[in-house]
């Protein structure tokens, strides 16, 4: 595999890569048992079973991604979608991150979103679980990798991800609302790590680049910006009178 080199590096000092379509066939695949097996383990440790069900990827390229929908009850009053597929593969990580080349993706919903086959022909309500297949199977057909704090833009030029919604991108980082033991799962030969998708919009993604995560994570404490996903939801860091 090609060794992974930045493009260039924002004003934070993040690398940044960039990467353009490619003319390529579908490369048809169907989902991986172990990788399977580790995610129904995980889950099973801390959800019911009659909570969890499986949104199925009929068609797959380059690996398969299934999504998990673990749904609200009166202990846990949200939803959480997480993808199952892009740890079959490691990704091209730079040196010296070996550890990181195992990867899965969860979003939390909030409890009223609706999570139907009908539902999903909207594209208000479908969006969440797009992004999701998009950016699990995003390291595999560019030969990158994403990891905590890697903000991805939807599209280039980006633009919102569904007509109700403002958000042009989102961040991966280590979840907050979970239990702890939720980040990481141990499989004996690999290590995966469970990452947040939170949903941003256009100025969150700049200041993001121009001040770095931890910049970010403050305005959204200022701002009680929770993990569960408001497309309502104030923007951290639109701009007043030319200041942040």
């Amino acid at each position: 595999m090609e060794e992974l080199k930045p493009d260039g590096y924002s004003e934070s000092g993040s690398p940044i890569y960039k990467y353009e379509p490619q003319d390529r066939d579908i490369e048809p695949v169907s989902g991986d048992p172990n990788t399977i097996s580790h995610i129904d383990e995980h889950l099973d440790r801390f959800f019911a079973d009659e909570d969890i069900s499986v949104f199925h990827e009929i068609i797959s390229d380059k690996v398969h991604i299934d999504i998990y929908m673990i749904k609200a009850n009166a202990e846990r009053p949200y939803n959480v979608l997480m993808t199952s597929g892009l740890s079959s593969l490691p990704m091209n990580v730079p040196e010296g991150l070996e550890g990181l080349a195992y990867a899965e993706i969860y979003t939390i919903l909030p409890a009223d979103w609706p999570l139907t086959q009908d539902a999903f022909d909207n594209e208000d309500n479908y969006w969440p679980i797009r992004q999701l297949k998009t950016l699990a199977r995003f390291p595999h057909l560019y030969g990158t990798w994403i990891g905590e704090g890697h903000t991805i833009a939807n599209g280039n030029p980006p633009e919102p991800m569904s007509p109700n919604c403002g958000f042009e991108g989102v961040i991966l980082l280590s979840g907050f609302t979970l239990p702890e033991g939720f980040a990481f799962i141990e499989t004996g030969d690999k290590v995966i790590s469970v990452l947040s998708m939170i949903p941003l919009y256009a100025e969150e993604m700049d200041y993001k680049l121009k001040k770095g995560t931890d910049a970010l994570l403050e305005k959204f404490d200022k701002y009680n910006i929770s993990e569960i996903i408001d497309v309502n939801r104030k923007n951290t860091c639109k701009k007043k009178f030319g200041f942040f």
